[in-house]
């Protein structure tokens, strides 16, 4: 097992329990390794500054428990941001409507690359509108994916936050 799958097992129900759900993590470096933990709270409200700052002293506390990182590491919680990335099947049913850059790992239709609207998920393809034309992209090819920073995104992320939680 991939020491970021063990990772996610240790903090998983640390941050689920906390009322956050967990979008990405990555470990990167060499000697010195960087922890990154990406999250967002599941009541949908846009994650703060004190949100990442509770979270990270819990991941902490936890990871310095079961110690799976070998020497010292710099651990770095974070938003998903606005341009965030789609790491979970429900954050393309979720941003259906926005502009989104697809990679998959293995060309289709002699590309790998796609950008366009995001048209939703159905039955384990991602629907995306790409010059004109709705494309069927398998989930499981998609190796990265990310929304695009827009008029329309920045406008619904500003709407989200004048919302009462």
């Amino acid at each position: 097992m991939a020491l970021s799958q063990v990772i996610e097992r240790i903090i998983t129900p640390t941050v689920e329990g906390m009322g956050y759900e967990l979008v990405r993590l990555t470990v990167s470096g060499g000697q010195r390794k960087t922890l990154q933990v990406m999250a967002e709270p599941k009541d949908g409200r846009n994650m703060s500054l004190d949100d990442c700052s509770h979270l990270s002293r819990a991941i902490s506390a936890v990871l310095d428990v079961e110690d799976p990182i070998e020497g010292a590491y710099s651990l770095e919680v974070s938003s998903p941001g606005i341009d965030r990335p789609l790491t979970r099947a429900k954050d393309y049913e979720r941003f259906a409507g926005f502009e989104a850059k697809l990679e998959t790992r293995a060309p289709i239709d002699g590309r790998k690359r796609f950008k366009g609207k995001l048209l939703g998920l159905e039955a384990h393809n991602v629907k995306i509108e790409v010059e004109g034309a709705p494309l069927a992209l398998p989930l499981e090819e998609i190796e990265k994916a990310k929304l695009v920073l827009t008029d329309e995104l920045i406008a619904a992320h500003q709407q989200a936050e004048e919302q009462p939680n």
